[in-house]
């Protein structure tokens, strides 16, 4: 019995002396996801607009070419004629263009120039239950940081896998939207929807408002991001 003690006592040291990466106080963590959180709009014949939120994934330094990860539905069902990004606290804003749209996934990228950025790392598998910050811009308008955990993953077999559902609530403008850990700052996912109810409206009994239903957002996951950035080309600009 002795022994055992000593034995894990031996064991529970030498696990003490493994070194961890540190963990970024809350407000250096915010301001790394920042770096990296976009808003996106689009305009179409006819004045048609759109909202969307996105992450930068890849960077050339030479050109300084900047690659912003978003959901496909934003730029469907054609590109728009002027795609325009612009960073949290900004009030300007830079042209941008679609450089790949996946055929299989709801995933679209978008090129620009900008400087002022840093491409966010991927966390490739969650577990059941980890904290996670929404960062995006709902209904177009300034940026909002929610917090919520993961509560799905994509794995029958157990509690960890790619992260495909949390529980915070998100509503349009959100899509594309950055889904990060929030002890790491690294990239769990991008939204990609969330469902819905009708409610009624007593007063105006012709019109329905479809309320997003807390905590049933859905996710695009960090690995079929990845895969999708190697398949168009972009893994050299990836950060190492």
């Amino acid at each position: 019995m002795r022994g055992a003690l000593t034995l894990a006592a031996l064991a529970l040291t030498g696990a003490g002396c493994v070194s961890a990466s540190p963990v970024p106080d809350r407000g250096e963590l915010i301001r790394g996801i920042l770096a990296s959180t976009v808003q996106l709009r689009s305009e179409r014949d006819g004045g048609v607009r759109r909202a969307a939120s996105g992450v930068v994934v890849a960077k050339d330094l030479g050109s300084q070419r900047t690659w912003i990860v978003t959901a496909r539905h934003f730029v469907d069902p054609s590109p728009p004629e002027h795609i325009y990004v612009r960073l949290p606290g900004r009030m300007t804003v830079v042209p941008a263009v679609v450089a790949f749209v996946s055929p299989n996934r709801d995933l679209a990228i978008i090129e620009a120039e900008l400087l002022d950025v840093a491409p966010a790392r991927m966390k490739m598998e969650a577990s059941l239950g980890d904290e996670i910050l929404v960062v995006a811009f709902p209904w177009g308008q300034r940026f909002t940081v929610v917090r919520g955990i993961v509560s799905q993953v994509a794995s029958l077999t157990g509690v960890a896998g790619p992260a495909r559902m949390v529980d915070a609530s998100v509503s349009y403008g959100s899509s594309g939207g950055g889904v990060f850990d929030a002890q790491t700052g690294e990239l769990v996912g991008i939204v990609e929807g969330y469902r819905t109810a009708k409610v009624a409206i007593p007063e105006m009994k012709e019109r329905v408002l479809e309320m997003p239903v807390a905590g049933e957002t859905t996710l695009i996951p960090a690995p079929e991001i990845f895969h999708f950035l190697v398949d168009s080309g972009l893994s050299n600009f990836l950060p190492r």
